[in-house]
C-alpha cells in the first residue's frame, strides 16, 4: 500500500509540531523517520495513525484520499501503531490483550484465538505464553504482543514509535527480524527513531525532519555525516567532565534480598560513595529497577540492610529518603513520573510545598516558564503533559530533580533522546558530581554507561555478577557479562 502525506499541519496553539509536512512510503519497505526530539516525529506517525487531528493537509493510501479520526477507523483502512509505551492492560493476560478489538462469536473464541495468538508467536521466534500477565512482561515483550495484537486486526501499515529504547539487544534482534518478514510479505513498515545505527541497519529510505518541517530525505545505504546535518545543523558534542575522587560512603547495601519484580535482588552487596556515577547494566528486569527502588526508599529490604550516610534506614520510607536528599526518577513516564491530564503549571505546583489551601499560580508559572527555558522542553506551561513527546516528557521529568541532592536514582534517564539531548543531559547531571553528588542510572545502552559512569554493576538473574570500573572494561566484556557469561 502507497502512503502520501502532503502538507500536514499540526499547531498546539502557538507551538507547531508540524509544519507543512510532505512524506511519501513504498510498499513493502521499512521507512525511517529521523528527527531530535521535539522534531515532530511522533506528531506526524498519531496523525497517520488518527491518534490525534490534523490542523489541515491530506493523507493518501494508495491514491485514494482518506479521512478518518480515530485509531479504530484507520485501523479499518489497515493503519496501526506502536506506540513509545504500548497501549495494554497490565492486569490482564497476554491473551485478553490480544483479543481487544477483534470480533467472533462467543462460542470456543479464546480457544480459536488461543490457537491464532501461538501460531502468529511461533512464526516471529517470540516466547510469549497467552496466559502470562502483562504486567510481568518486560517493554519488549509487550511491544511483541502488541505487534501481534494489531497483525491480527489485518495490519498493512505498521508504524513503530521510538521501539528500541530500554529493550534488550536480544529483542531487538528479534524484533528486527520481525519487520524484515513482515516487509517480505509486502507490508509498510515506518519506523521513528532518533538512533543512526537503527535507521541504517534497517531502513530502506529514511525522511528526517526537524523542527516540524522536513529537511531531507535519503535513500541506503546512507550518509552517516549527511543524516546528522540534515538532523542537528551540526554535530553535537559529546559530554565533558572532569573526574571525581570518590569520598565518603553515601549508599551501603549489605546482604540485602528482595523477591519482588521478576528475577528481585538476591545477597547484594554494594557501595556507592560521595560524587560517583555507577551504571547499571544488564538485561531489562534483572534487578537493576529492584535495586533503585530500594535505594529511593520506595520498597524495604526483606533481609539485610541499607545504609544512608552510615545510618540504617530500616523504618524509614521515601519522603523520609526525600527529605535526607535522595530523587528518583522513573522510566514509566506517565504511569509514574508524571500525571495525565495536567499540565506543566500544575505539575510544578505539586513541587512545592504550600502553607494553607491556595496554591500560589502565578509562582508555579514563572516556574515552569524557567524551566521550560532552562531544559529546552519544546511545550508550553499550559501544554497537557500527556501532548508532550515523550523526549521532553523525559526533560520535564528531569527539571523537577532538586538543586542540591547527595543521592540521585535515575532510571533510564535518558530514554527517548536524541544524540544532542543526552550529551546535553549528561553535562546537566555531571554539574551535580562537582558538588559531591552521588549517581547510579540504568540504562540498555552499554556505549552510554562507558562514556559517562566512573563504574558499572552488571545484573544478571536478580545478582549483580560483575562491578568493574569503566576505564577498565569494554563493551565486549560487558555484553558477555550481561548474557551470564563472567
Amino acid at each position: 500500500m502507497w502512503i502520501e502525506l502532503q502538507d500536514i499541519h499540526k499547531y498546539y496553539g502557538s507551538v507547531r509540531a508540524n509544519n507543512g509536512v510532505d512524506l511519501k512510503v513504498a510498499p513493502g519497505t521499512i521507512h525511517g523517520i529521523l528527527g531530535e526530539n521535539g522534531a515532530g516525529k511522533s506528531t506526524l506517525m498519531k496523525i497517520l495513525a488518527g491518534y490525534c487531528r490534523k490542523t489541515r493537509g491530506e493523507i493518501y493510501l494508495d491514491g485514494a484520499a482518506v479521512n478518518y479520526q480515530t485509531p479504530a477507523q484507520a485501523a479499518d483502512l489497515g493503519i496501526g501503531m506502536l506506540y513509545q509505551d504500548p497501549l495494554d492492560f497490565p492486569h490482564l493476560t497476554a491473551l485478553d490483550n490480544f483479543m481487544l478489538g477483534q470480533t467472533g462469536g462467543v462460542v470456543n473464541r479464546n480457544k480459536s484465538y488461543k490457537n491464532k495468538f501461538v501460531n502468529l508467536s511461533k512464526s516471529f521466534n517470540f516466547s510469549l505464553r497467552p496466559d502470562s500477565s502483562v504486567k510481568r512482561l518486560t517493554i519488549g515483550e509487550r511491544q511483541q504482543l502488541e505487534i501481534l495484537r494489531l497483525l491480527s486486526l489485518g495490519i498493512r501499515i505498521l508504524i513503530l514509535d521510538e521501539p528500541t529504547t530500554g529493550i534488550s539487544s536480544i529483542q531487538k534482534e528479534l524484533l528486527f527480524d520481525a519487520l524484515k518478514k513482515l516487509t517480505s510479505e509486502g507490508k509498510s513498515v515506518i519506523l521513528v527513531s532518533h538512533k543512526l545505527e537503527d535507521v541504517e541497519a534497517l531502513c530502506d529510505w529514511v525522511t528526517v525532519l526537524r523542527q516540524g518541517v522536513v529537511t531531507g530525505s535519503m535513500a541506503a545505504p546512507f550518509d552517516t555525516a549527511g543524516l546528522l546535518e540534515m538532523m542537528f545543523g551540526k554535530p553535537p558534542a559529546p559530554p565533558s567532565r572532569t573526574r571525581m575522587v570518590p569520598g565518603k560512603p553515601i549508599l551501603a547495601l549489605t546482604h540485602v534480598q528482595f523477591s519482588g519484580g521478576r528475577t528481585g535482588l538476591r545477597d547484594c552487596d554494594v557501595v556507592v560513595r560521595q560524587g560517583e556515577v555507577v551504571g547499571l547494566a544488564g538485561l531489562e528486569g534483572s534487578g537493576q529497577g529492584v535495586l533503585l527502588r530500594l535505594a529511593a526508599g520506595l520498597i524495604k529490604p526483606q533481609r539485610g540492610t541499607l545504609q544512608l550516610v552510615g545510618k540504617e534506614t530500616k523504618r524509614e520510607d521515601y519522603h523520609s529518603f526525600r527529605r535526607k536528599g535522595v530523587a528518583f526518577l522513573p522510566s514509566a513516564r506517565l504511569e509514574e513520573g508524571l500525571i495525565a491530564g495536567l499540565n506543566v503549571t500544575e505539575h510544578f505546583a505539586l513541587q512545592k510545598n504550600h502553607v494553607g489551601f491556595f496554591v500560589r499560580w502565578p509562582q508555579a508559572t514563572k516556574r515552569a516558564k524557567q524551566r521550560i527555558d532552562d531544559f529546552r522542553i519544546k511545550g508550553a506551561p499550559e501544554t497537557p503533559v500527556e501532548s508532550l513527546s515523550g523526549g521532553n516528557q523525559q526533560r520535564l521529568l528531569l527539571s523537577f530533580l532538586p538543586s542540591d541532592p547527595i543521592l540521585l536514582l535515575l532510571e533510564n534517564p535518558t530514554r527517548g533522546l536524541d544524540m544532542e539531548s543526552v550529551h546535553w543531559v549528561w553535562q546537566h547531571l555531571h554539574r551535580y558530581c562537582a558538588s559531591n553528588t552521588s549517581i547510579i542510572f540504568s540504562s540498555a545502552e552499554l556505549d552510554e554507561i562507558l562514556m559517562v559512569a566512573d563504574r558499572v554493576l552488571v545484573f544478571f538473574n536478580g545478582s549483580i555478577i560483575k562491578d568493574v570500573r569503566t576505564d577498565e572494561t569494554d563493551i565486549n566484556e560487558l555484553g558477555r557479562a550481561i548474557a551470564g557469561k563472567v
